[in-house]
């Protein structure tokens, strides 16, 4: 036992000792090793969405672009969708593998590619079958339809190749291959270049040629990402994985919301803008098909500008996370200072081109008469005029997720493409006609930018200007109860129950170690972040979290989680203990010699403990209680797919009112010894 406790001291001091780079590295490299393969997915993904234009422009005209933007929204669905169920299923395959629950994992990937094949074929068959309904609601108009109506049927054919191959993407970056799906994703892109001149100029095939190109792309893409399946790093797939369950598909959808969410966004904005396009556009001397042609192409040029903005900042998140959380606050202010500039500098060049150059950009895209080129450059210079403002914006939206700001991220995720954009053209639309949709642009681009400057600020203004000091804590002596047996008790409990004193009084009654807040200095010492910081985010999951994601990478709390499920079992093997809260309860479900216990009680001795222990208004205590134990109750729903308050789950269930906390801890006490 003796050498035990040694070995003990040394692996702490070893932990403390050691550093992660996140929080030594300089950061301009930090960010070049982070932040560019961020930027290529990115920018690899836009492709898909702008190559067509190009030389369908050149092959077709005009109208055949026209008709691949009031196709797009409903591609974009399916991306929703198959972005939905990759991402979530990548949150769940690194959640599992991080609890050591390796079926587990591989039941929630197999459910996702399971999910993602039946969606896919339903949507392909729905899409078919309502074409022409649904390119009404993208705004198409007679001139386009037949052009809409060719490219989308072939599109549509292609759906499952789109959906599968997405979702497979997302999962096989979480395997830990993330140049691997680069590469599948790099193959399909670089062939539709290749094969969209071939199929649209020598074999004449206009549109169709296009479709034909895209699909045939993403069938490679999709053909490549299934033969990794066959050689995945951390799981292996099986029959039984492929079997469906729905509590399973129902936790990856709800780990993947947050980016359906930003997809869908973007297809509610491209179906009111087509729309208004259509009704104002038919006003004036442009018609319909011009504006609704030229604003599809500047909203995918102006994508190649966010898209290496948003890589940048996405890529930059895990530096700002640990630093933040390790209170090294000199170090998040030079990250985002580089990252901030950088993104301005970016947004800046293409502010000037879109207002020197607009003509030039558009001709890019094929030829068109004087009131396509007149209305494209109005489009430019007005549309994009604030478009200065995306540097900013973008990179603080991320870089509140990435502190743990749920609130601040989600208004800034949010603000310009719902909150804004689409009320001002509307607004603007009914008052300036036709120019006043695009006047909408730097309306909502301009309001964003001021909302993400006044919280940006008053962030900054609480950071600390010294980094924090060296964590040390005292390591505990190894405890076993008194008889030699090895016990650990989880205690669950309602705020303001009594059940952490109650937890205390057990510990010392059985001469066993005690966790909570030491609990959480023995985190900040595994993981180099701070007390504060630890204890500010865990239990703190909530709604906006789930939809506060630009990629679908794991929360602050998802990784927190993942690393105290480990120390739990670390202690669990180790050492007779306590241990209060923290689902402690179902990570060791599986162990042997676990007592679990649940603490209740009435919401008037709450209150009254409340007010008179934890120093609560008396006429708030009830409301802040319910919302304490609301958060609880979700962030043990979110980790463990039961009921927190579930009798089931628990070896005893007790109501401190009935014996009094002294009592309440010998019943505990008397059950572990028998």
């Amino acid at each position: 036992m003796e050498n035990e406790k040694t070995q003990t001291k040394e692996n702490v001091l070893k932990t403390q000792t050691k550093e992660n780079i996140l929080g030594t590295e300089k950061i301009g490299k930090l960010i070049r090793k982070f932040s560019i393969p961020c930027i290529i997915s990115m920018l690899v993904n836009s492709l898909y969405n702008i190559v067509d234009q190009i030389f369908i422009g050149w092959g077709v005209g005009y109208l055949g672009n026209g008709a691949t933007n009031v196709v797009f929204p409903i591609t974009m669905i399916c991306l929703a969708f198959a972005l939905m169920i990759g991402d979530g299923s990548s949150a769940y395959l690194s959640l599992k593998l991080g609890e050591k629950k390796k079926e587990e994992a591989t039941k929630g990937v197999g459910n996702g590619i399971i999910s993602s094949v039946v969606i896919a074929i339903i949507f392909c068959i729905f899409t078919l079958i309502f074409l022409n309904p649904l390119l009404n609601l993208f705004g198409c108009t007679d001139a386009l339809r037949d052009y809409a109506v060719s490219y989308g049927r072939i599109i549509a054919m292609g759906i499952p190749f789109m959906m599968i191959g997405t979702t497979l993407n997302s999962i096989i970056r979480a395997d830990g291959s993330p140049k691997f799906a680069m590469t599948s994703m790099v193959t399909g892109a670089v062939l539709n270049i290749i094969l969209d001149p071939i199929l649209i100029f020598v074999f004449k095939m206009g549109v169709e040629g296009a479709a034909i190109a895209t699909i045939f792309s993403q069938f490679i893409t999709f053909l490549l990402n299934i033969i990794y399946l066959r050689k995945t790093k951390s799981i292996r797939l099986n029959l039984e994985s492929l079997k469906l369950k729905f509590g399973v598909i129902r936790r990856v959808l709800a780990l993947g919301i947050s980016s359906f969410i930003t997809q869908m966004s973007f297809v509610v904005v491209v179906a009111v803008q087509n729309n208004l396009f259509n009704k104002y556009g038919a006003e004036t001397k442009y018609g319909k098909e011009i504006p609704i042609t030229v604003i599809g192409i500047v909203m995918k040029i102006n994508q190649i500008l966010n898209s290496i903005i948003v890589g940048i900042a996405v890529g930059t998140q895990p530096i700002f996370g640990y630093n933040y959380g390790a209170r090294k606050f000199d170090r998040v202010k030079q990250t985002l200072k580089i990252v901030l500039t950088t993104s301005l500098t970016i947004s800046t060049i293409a502010f000037i081109l879109f207002q020197t150059i607009p003509d030039k950009l558009i001709s890019l895209f094929g030829s068109g008469d004087e009131l396509y080129m007149e209305f494209a450059c109005m489009t430019f210079r007005i549309f994009l005029m604030l478009c200065i403002c995306n540097g900013i914006q973008i990179p603080s939206g991320i870089f509140f997720q990435a502190i743990g700001k749920s609130s601040r991220s989600i208004i800034l995720s949010l603000s310009r493409q719902i909150i804004f954009l689409i009320p001002s053209m509307i607004v603007l639309s009914n008052i300036m006609g036709l120019t006043g949709i695009l006047y909408g642009g730097p309306v909502a681009d301009g309001t964003a930018f001021v909302i993400a400057v006044i919280l940006l600020i008053i962030q900054v203004r609480k950071f600390k200007e010294n980094n924090v000091t060296d964590i040390t804590i005292e390591e505990n002596n190894i405890k076993e109860h008194e008889n030699g047996r090895h016990i650990v008790i989880t205690i669950a409990r309602e705020y303001g129950s009594g059940g952490r004193y109650i937890g205390k009084l057990v510990s010392e009654k059985l001469g066993i170690n005690f966790y909570d807040k030491e609990f959480i200095s023995k985190m900040a010492v595994e993981t180099g972040l701070s007390k504060d910081y630890i204890e500010k985010i865990e239990q703190q999951r909530n709604n906006l979290e789930e939809i506060n994601n630009y990629v679908g990478a794991l929360s602050n709390s998802d990784e927190l989680f993942i690393k105290e499920s480990e120390f739990i079992k670390k202690l669990a093997k180790n050492e007779s203990c306590v241990i209060i809260g923290r689902c402690a309860d179902f990570v060791l479900k599986d162990n042997k010699n676990v007592v679990k216990v649940f603490i209740y009680n009435s919401m008037e001795n709450k209150i009254k403990r409340a007010t008179e222990f934890y120093g609560l208004d008396k006429n708030t205590a009830e409301k802040e209680i319910r919302k304490i134990n609301k958060q609880r109750d979700t962030h043990y729903k979110h980790y463990t797919e039961r009921e927190w308050v579930n009798p089931s789950n628990y070896d005893l269930c007790i109501n401190s009112d009935s014996f009094g906390v002294e009592k309440s801890a010998e019943i505990i006490c008397d059950y572990c010894n028998q």
